[in-house]
């Protein structure tokens, strides 16, 4: 029902920066939430940054590092990374949380991932 589609990973080295977007599909009637979370080697995935209808959240390891944007007209979330550590190796999953044309429900969907690798 929903298709999130995201780019921008790769390999760059630690104090350089990425771009990720993600745009997202489907029989969308209503946005609540976009954001990204990320799952390092042998960790939890966590929350990186998120829009919401509220503001936007950071988590503190991005603070003052990463800036996240949302184009409600377009569906598309957008995640911008600067001073990249090796400790932001990660894959990063974009996500949107929404009603859809068949729910009334508010429905967390993801995407497939895609891999930052920052090199010290």
């Amino acid at each position: 029902q929903v298709q999130l589609v995201e780019s921008g990973g790769g390999l760059v080295q630690a104090g350089g920066s990425l771009r990720l977007s993600c745009v997202a599909s489907g029989s969308i009637r209503s946005i609540a939430t976009m954001g990204w979370y990320r799952q390092g080697p042998g960790k939890e995935r966590e929350l990186v940054a998120e829009v919401t209808s509220g503001g936007i959240n950071y988590a503190d390891s991005g603070k003052g590092r990463f800036t996240i944007s949302r184009d409600n007209a377009k569906n598309t979330v957008t995640l911008q990374m600067n001073s990249l550590k090796p400790e932001d190796t990660a894959v990063y999953y974009c996500y949107i949380r929404c009603q859809t044309l068949f729910s009334s429900n508010y429905v967390k969907y993801w995407g497939q991932g895609t891999q930052v690798t920052v090199s010290s």
